[in-house]
C-alpha cells in the first residue's frame, strides 16, 4: 500500500487559559527534513515532539507549528506595541504604494499579526506538557491518515500508467514483424540495384540473420514486461517503498530506450514515445511516494 509524502494534519489541545492550535505539514523529500516553530514557553519538550515526529513520519520535508490562539487575561497577556507599531507601518507603505484603501477595522488586523500579543507565562507544568505531546501525537495521525489518502490515490494512477505501457508493449507485435520483412527486401533490392556486384547467397543470408538479431528485441519487451510485474507487486507492498519505485521506472526507461533504439520503423517509434510519455509521468509522481 502506497503512502503518499504530502499530507496536512491538525489538533487543538484545549487548556484552563488558554486554547493550543497544532498543524504539520509535509511535502516530498529524499530525507526527513524536520522544522519546529512554535513559543519559547514550549522549549523543553521540543525533544519529545521531534521525537514523536521522527516515530511516526519516515520521509520528508516537515513542518510543525504550535501556535497559541486564546490567551486569558489572568495569564499576563499584553499588546507587544512595538511590533504592532512596525506592522502599522508596513501597512500604510503597501497601502500608498499599490494604491489600496487602508480597511476601517485595520486595528483589529494589526492585533491578529503574529507575536502582536505577548504573555508572561514562565514555564508549562507536566499535565501541560503531556497534553501538547498528545496533541502533536493527533496531527500527526491526521497527517498519516492524509498521506494514506493520497497514496491511494497514486497508486490508481501509477495502476492506470502501468496498464497503458503494458497495452502498449502488447500493440509493438505486428509491427515488429512486419519491420524485419522490410528490413529484409530493402537490403535485398538495393542489392540487386547494383548490377555489377556479385555476392555470395548463402553469406547474405548469414549476415541479414546477424543483423536482424542485432535489431531483435525480444529481450527487451520480456524485461520491460518483468519490470512492468515488479512495480505492481511493489506497490503492493508495505509502505514505503518510494525509493523501490523510482529504481523500478529508472530500469523501465532503459529498456524503452533500447527498444527506441532498435526500432527501425515509424510505427515502432510512434508507440516508444507513447510509452515514453506514460513513463515520464509515472517518474513525476514517484517522486511523492513515502
Amino acid at each position: 500500500m502506497l503512502y503518499s509524502m504530502t499530507g496536512y494534519g491538525k489538533a487543538v489541545v484545549k487548556l484552563p487559559n488558554r486554547d493550543v492550535s497544532i498543524e504539520i505539514k509535509s511535502l516530498n523529500s529524499k530525507q526527513l527534513d524536520l522544522s519546529v516553530r512554535m513559543p519559547s514557553v514550549y522549549s523543553p519538550i521540543d525533544g519529545r515532539i521531534r521525537s514523536e515526529i521522527a516515530k511516526l513520519v519516515e520521509r520528508g520535508k516537515v513542518e510543525l507549528s504550535i501556535r497559541v490562539d486564546n490567551i486569558a487575561s489572568e495569564n499576563g497577556a499584553c499588546i507587544n506595541v512595538p511590533i504592532v507599531k512596525k506592522y502599522k507601518e508596513q501597512i500604510i507603505d503597501a497601502a500608498n504604494e499599490i494604491g489600496a484603501k487602508i480597511p476601517e477595522n485595520w486595528f483589529e488586523i494589526l492585533l491578529r499579526m503574529p507575536e502582536a500579543i505577548t504573555t508572561e507565562v514562565k514555564e508549562v507544568n507536566e499535565d501541560e506538557s503531556e497534553a501538547i505531546v498528545n496533541g502533536v501525537i493527533e496531527a500527526i495521525n491526521a497527517l498519516s491518515i492524509f498521506r494514506e489518502q493520497e497514496g491511494a490515490m497514486l497508486q490508481s494512477i501509477f495502476e492506470a500508467k502501468i496498464a497503458n505501457i503494458r497495452a502498449l508493449l502488447e500493440s509493438v507485435e505486428p509491427y515488429e514483424k512486419e519491420r524485419i520483412e522490410k528490413i529484409k527486401n530493402r537490403l535485398i533490392e538495393n542489392l540487386e540495384k547494383i548490377k555489377e556486384v556479385d555476392y555470395d547467397k548463402n553469406r547474405f543470408e548469414q549476415e541479414l540473420i546477424f543483423y536482424i538479431e542485432k535489431l531483435d528485441i525480444n529481450e527487451e519487451k520480456t524485461r520491460l514486461d518483468n519490470h512492468l510485474n515488479y512495480f505492481l507487486e511493489t506497490m503492493a507492498a508495505k509502505q514505503g517503498q518510494g525509493k523501490k519505485l523510482g529504481f523500478i521506472a529508472q530500469e523501465m526507461g532503459r529498456e524503452i530506450n533500447t527498444m527506441g533504439s532498435k526500432a527501425n520503423n515509424a510505427e515502432l517509434q510512434r508507440i516508444v514515445v507513447q510509452m515514453k510519455d506514460e513513463l515520464e509521468q509515472i517518474k513525476e509522481q514517484v517522486l511523492n511516494v513515502l
